[in-house]
């Protein structure tokens, strides 16, 4: 926490104003619409149902597709298939590990081929904060009029061109989940420049009560607003956004630096025109040339000094519940998976805390 989070907090119990609406909602809102230059800002319960309610503004159903990156984790998906349509899962490029610009076209020419329409929306995830390899992409889905959401889950904060991650399809999605670079422990956002996509969404996430003197529901609705107590979190921790970026951003560059010299050791790139807000500084390790060593293996010797790290996300057209679906792939996402390891990577990590890692990575390497 930032200690910001306390004014607002107060106020909402002193006003007595808990429920899932209300004046911390409002502003939380206007104030992420000023800051990414968003026009319109829903505050939802999470990132996954700002998604959700993403897919239902493009009007997804049963037998449509929508494509979506595989090397992300499951919530850039799930809503897919909650609508009743199908993921086409795309592989990565090298340099960002986002989404292949040339593979996303032969997808959709393929899924053109085989079913005889088009996807009918593709999922752009900014993965481990990096963002993709945005002109490319946007300039082919407007080639096929394909319209594209933006998954900035891990990504706020991001720039590309100077533009904040989220902002450049018809919708983006935030998430302010425990884990984000900010958070409200959970909770989340859909943002866009057309105004009747939001107004829907928070009608539709208010349980889809019509304007009439008594509770009538002519859609189907759900119960995905943020409450008024944790957009005040949120309020109070989007004021120190940009130090949070910095600090990871300082994070990743001390790995780099310490690491720099070590055969085997790959970052992903971060193209000329971006900004990564460095949410998780990973690496990948080529055992063979970095003597034997391996993720799980280092892993291992961080757990035995009580430091966490973690697996990169498994590609979702790897998992048991996906496997089945359309895939078009080049095996870079299965090789960061096999050979990559997210570290330690807190916005508040001290020096005694980096001295304990740096004592492993040198024992290790």
């Amino acid at each position: 926490m930032s200690g910001f989070e306390r004014n607002y907090i107060d106020e909402a119990f002193q006003q007595n104003w808990i429920a899932p609406i209300g004046p911390n909602v409002d502003a939380f809102e206007q104030e992420l619409a000023a800051k990414l230059g968003a026009c319109h800002v829903a505050a939802l319960s999470s990132g996954t149902a700002a998604l959700h309610l993403a897919l239902i503004n493009l009007g997804v159903q049963q037998g449509d597709e929508v494509i979506v990156s595989t090397f992300t984790f499951s919530a850039s998906v799930n809503p897919i298939v909650y609508q009743g349509a199908e993921p086409v899962f795309v592989d990565s490029e090298h340099e960002t590990w986002n989404m292949d610009p040339a593979l996303l076209e032969e997808a959709i020419n393929a899924r053109i081929s085989v079913t005889g329409k088009k996807p009918k929306a593709i999922i752009l995830v900014h993965i481990y904060g990096m963002p993709a390899k945005v002109d490319e992409i946007m300039k082919i889905a407007a080639r096929y009029n394909i319209p594209v959401v933006e998954d900035a889950a891990e990504s706020l904060g991001s720039l590309y061109r100077g533009e904040h991650t989220g902002t450049f399809g018809v919708m983006g999605i935030l998430s302010f989940n425990g884990n984000k670079i900010i958070t409200t422990s959970g909770g989340g956002a859909l943002m866009s420049d057309n105004e009747e996509y939001i107004r829907n969404a928070r009608f539709l996430s208010t349980q889809a009560r019509d304007n009439a003197p008594w509770y009538q529901h002519s859609h189907i609705g759900y119960n995905y607003r943020m409450s008024n107590i944790v957009a005040g979190i949120g309020r109070g921790q989007l004021q120190v956004l940009d130090s949070r970026v910095e600090a990871r951003r300082r994070v990743y560059e001390w790995y780099r630096e310490l690491l720099k010299d070590k055969p085997g050791i790959g970052f992903p790139g971060e193209p000329q025109d971006a900004v990564s807000n460095r949410w998780l500084t990973c690496i990948t390790i080529d055992p063979l040339k970095a003597g034997q060593v391996t993720p799980s293996g280092l892993m291992q010797q961080l757990a035995e000094e009580n430091i966490e790290a973690r697996h990169i996300w498994k590609p979702m057209h790897l998992q048991p519940v996906f496997m089945n679906y359309p895939a078009y792939t080049n095996g870079i996402a299965e090789t960061v998976f096999n050979t990559g390891i997210c570290l330690p990577s807190g916005s508040n990590m001290t020096d005694d805390d980096l001295e304990r890692i740096k004592e492993v990575l040198k024992k290790v390497f």
